[in-house]
């Protein structure tokens, strides 16, 4: 896909910097979410087979910078858990489910995370620690959803918040999955040919300082929030993530 800026709605400049800085803030505030606060808005204004692949360079760079930033706090326990769970989930996601009419993985997704996310603002402060064999599902369903739709987040945001009890080694976690996760795709997608045209790359160089801006403001927030506030904010994401979904497909 030959995507030029001159192709593009003029109003991408004024609309794309907007939607990434408080996609941003999102992501800054809870280690996710980027992508599906900012997909729904700019997809009408950028063809998909453009956004994906700019967006999931921004987020390998964003994550990867709040992973280093936050590294001292990064569950190694929890990786370990999932990470090669989720190279499982890749290879399901890619060579057996995208064959599935994928509303029906969306309409699922939705429901769960909205789900998720109602049960955590009710109940903000966390006070059992759910099974570690829950990193099973969420390792496999997690690199499945990933490779689909590039929005895994959700889904180990929900595994995490049940098991960590502090807000920057959740955030900090959720982060570094989402590393693994963008920088897998991002290998899948330069085979594929689609990072190989220009202008993918310049909007990143034009998106990229807004990222940055948006996940600064997230992690000044982040820093104010208590533990149980913290749990509210995930779970507010996790509602808006899976009303998202649902109007996606529904719509």
């Amino acid at each position: 896909m030959e995507a030029t800026f001159a192709g593009l709605s003029p109003w991408l400049f004024v609309v794309a910097p907007l939607v990434i800085v408080c996609a941003y803030v999102v992501f800054g505030l809870t280690g996710f979410g980027a992508t599906i606060v900012s997909v729904p808005v700019l997809a009408h204004f950028l063809p998909v087979s453009y956004l994906v692949p700019l967006l999931v360079v921004l987020d390998l760079a964003s994550s990867a910078i709040l992973g280093q930033r936050n590294r001292a706090h990064v569950s190694k326990a929890e990786l370990k858990r999932v990470v090669p769970l989720m190279f499982v989930g890749f290879v399901a996601g890619v060579t057996v489910l995208v064959g599935v009419d994928d509303r029906y993985l969306r309409l699922a997704l939705g429901l769960f995370a909205a789900a998720i996310g109602i049960h955590g603002m009710l109940n903000p402060t966390l006070t059992r620690t759910i099974s570690a064999l829950w990193s099973v599902p969420t390792g496999l369903v997690g690199g499945v959803v990933s490779t689909i739709f590039g929005a895994g987040g959700p889904i180990y945001a929900t595994y995490l918040s049940g098991r960590l009890h502090d807000k920057a080694e959740l955030r900090a976690t959720v982060a570094v999955l989402i590393v693994v996760s963008a920088f897998s795709r991002v290998i899948i997608y330069a085979i594929a040919g689609l990072l190989l045209h220009l202008s993918i790359w310049v909007g990143v160089a034009m998106l990229a300082p807004f990222a940055w801006l948006g996940m600064t403001i997230g992690q000044r927030i982040h820093v104010g929030l208590s533990q149980p506030q913290m749990r509210r904010a995930v779970g507010a994401i996790l509602v808006a993530s899976g009303i998202s979904l649902l109007a996606r497909t529904l719509l």
